[in-house]
């Protein structure tokens, strides 16, 4: 698997993975919920912006060739 594809895997599990704090945050008031929402939209800031960096080295690279 290519490794930009992985990290879409990870970006796609994040997401999942912040369900239930949306929900406590959002649903219930739940304020240390809140908390682990930025915090895992802060790493899902990071990871889309090595992805991105990923297919613009890719694309170079093959415009290159």
């Amino acid at each position: 698997m290519h490794i930009a594809m992985a990290r879409f895997d990870e970006v796609k599990n994040l997401v999942m993975s912040l369900e239930g704090d949306f929900e406590k945050f959002y649903d219930k008031k739940n304020q240390a919920a809140g908390t682990r929402v930025r915090k895992g939209m802060q790493d899902l800031k990071t990871l889309a912006q090595a992805i991105r960096s990923e297919v613009q080295d890719t694309k170079n690279s093959a415009e290159k060739e």
